[in-house]
């Protein structure tokens, strides 16, 4: 009865470390976008033997623009196959205090996975990129994306545009005028 008893505490122990090892979570988190012009590079890199193990990367940046920051950002994984390197599952863009802002969609899946995020009018704060994602084998995997930041159009540039257009529709029918 004791063995029997110590063999079964062996076995359910041996099972909770078996999940606990699938469970493992990896990745290098926070990163901090060296943004260079309004755009950066951005990715991670995991070693082998990481099967089972899940990430969720965070890229924080700040936008201290005056006017408002539209931001686009993709980023991919490539392998040989999809039961090979990493599956992206996720890609999110947060404010502060961690509210979510916008999720990401996926382009593609399986031995290439592609994700886009977009987001109009970011203000002045903190702010940052997650992915997240499994490895899904044994193999080294890395994914890598690009962000960039654009100002919001102001009004007054729409007026000049329609003001423009209005001059050139004024000249073209002036230039018709004097042909007929």
């Amino acid at each position: 009865m004791k063995k029997s008893l110590i063999a079964a505490i062996v076995l359910a122990s041996a099972s909770f470390g078996s999940s606990a090892v699938m469970a493992q979570v990896v990745g290098n988190t926070p990163q901090v976008l060296n943004l260079i012009d309004d755009t950066a590079f951005f990715g991670d890199t995991f070693e082998a033997d990481n099967e089972g193990a899940t990430f969720a990367d965070r890229f924080t940046f700040s936008v201290d623009a005056t006017v408002g920051m539209n931001l686009d950002a993709i980023i991919s994984s490539i392998s040989r196959s999809a039961d090979v390197g990493l599956d992206i599952t996720g890609l999110a863009l947060y404010g502060e205090g961690d509210s979510l802002l916008s999720t990401g969609s996926s382009l593609q899946s399986g031995a290439v996975d592609v994700w886009t995020i977009t987001y109009n009018n970011l203000g002045e704060g903190d702010y940052y990129l997650q992915v997240s994602g499994n490895l899904v084998s044994d193999t080294g995997a890395s994914f890598g994306g690009a962000v960039m930041l654009a100002p919001v159009p102001e009004p007054e540039t729409y007026g000049m545009m329609l003001g423009g257009l209005g001059v050139l529709g004024f000249l073209a029918r002036r230039r018709k005028a004097k042909q007929a």
